[in-house]
């Protein structure tokens, strides 16, 4: 997720969990091509471990030169593919969530990047397809399995849903029945620890990709580890539990870009990290408008540290809820008529689904 799953929000979570915790999105082209935001997001503090990537891209030899990349300078212990991107700039270059509508296409992604990967994982994460008369998780699940990939997760809704509706469990279900000899993971709809083993119970998944159920909750990741184990628990903290984590979250990014950038890359998470609490909506405002620490913690000062948020406020619905909206798709996708004209332009480092 952009703007969130950067190194200090990896650290919190570890630090209140077990799990592979994978950094933001970025291009395969502009790693190569040595962009210096793109490798300070792959950029892994020296105590994190396993270092986890997720690499985009549309061309076959690009990402092959990424990982291979990746590999010879021995940045990355994991690396996933992503290809369920829903953003129109993208799409209408026929990539992202639309790529793997074209099967040969995506197989040789796949393939180049195994291929080049010295022997570190490989996976690949999905959507159910471009919209309900286009689907093609199956069969690029398959084509996964076959090209090498360590794995295989599936958001389970199309790129038409974008955020909207329920994720569909049954189409991991399936996904899980066809695909035998690599783990399949579920996504979608995770917002509690009980939601997880559900998945777990109704799929018969391997495991679980959590998304938008950790904004402003990195403790979340306890929860799951907790119930994996068969401890059923979902925290529910005081309000100043959050502040404290609130705090220290923003302290991490001031340390790890600078001041002036750290604090406004953390104020869209303080909404996640209010929801659900009787917070005024000055102090909201407030917070979500700090310049720097000291404002911060004047602001968080003004909290009545034992409150608790309003009852189900843990199972609510995090961050994104668009959709449905029309998938912008070059002329002649679905027909075979598209000569991959501007497809260059889809190949940039963007927030995926």
């Amino acid at each position: 997720m952009a703007g969130v799953t950067n190194a200090p929000f990896r650290r919190l979570a570890r630090r209140f969990g077990a799990g592979l915790f994978v950094c933001e999105m970025v291009g395969a082209r502009s790693l190569v091509d040595g962009d210096a935001k793109t490798n300070h997001l792959a950029t892994f503090p020296a105590d994190e471990s396993p270092r986890s990537i997720q690499l985009y891209g549309t061309d076959p030899a690009m990402v092959g030169a990424a990982v291979a990349l990746l590999v010879e300078r021995e940045r990355a212990d994991h690396i996933d593919l992503n290809f369920g991107c829903p953003v129109p700039k993208v799409t209408r270059n026929g990539g992202g969530g639309a790529l793997p509508w074209r099967k040969p296409l995506f197989r040789a992604i796949v393939a180049a990047a195994v291929a080049n990967s010295g022997g570190v994982p490989i996976t690949v994460k999905l959507r159910k397809g471009i919209d309900d008369d286009h689907l093609t998780y199956v069969e690029c699940g398959l084509i996964a399995e076959e090209e090498g990939a360590a794995a295989v997760a599936l958001h389970a809704r199309t790129v038409h849903q974008l955020y909207s509706g329920s994720a569909d469990w049954e189409a991991i279900r399936h996904l899980k029945a066809v695909v035998t000899s690599i783990p399949v993971l579920g996504n979608g709809d995770i917002w509690e620890a009980s939601d997880a083993v559900r998945m777990v119970e109704h799929t018969g998944c391997d495991g679980v990709v959590v998304g938008r159920g950790c904004l402003g909750r990195p403790w979340l990741f306890g929860d799951l580890a907790a119930s994996f184990r068969g401890e059923p628990t979902n925290t529910v903290p005081q309000l100043g539990f959050v502040a404290d984590v609130m705090r220290e979250h923003a302290t991490l990014l001031v340390e790890w870009i600078d001041p002036f950038v750290g604090i406004r890359l953390f104020r869209k998470h303080v909404g996640w990290y209010f929801k659900g609490y009787p917070v005024g909506p000055d102090i909201r405002r407030a917070l979500a408008d700090v310049s720097d620490l000291e404002e911060l913690d004047r602001w968080l000062e003004k909290l009545d540290r034992s409150a608790l948020p309003h009852a189900g406020a843990t199972a609510m619905t995090r961050g994104h809820s668009h959709g449905p909206r029309e998938v912008h798709l070059p002329h002649g996708y679905y027909e075979g008529t598209w000569d991959g004209r501007g497809a260059i332009e889809a190949d940039v480092a963007v927030s995926g689904g």
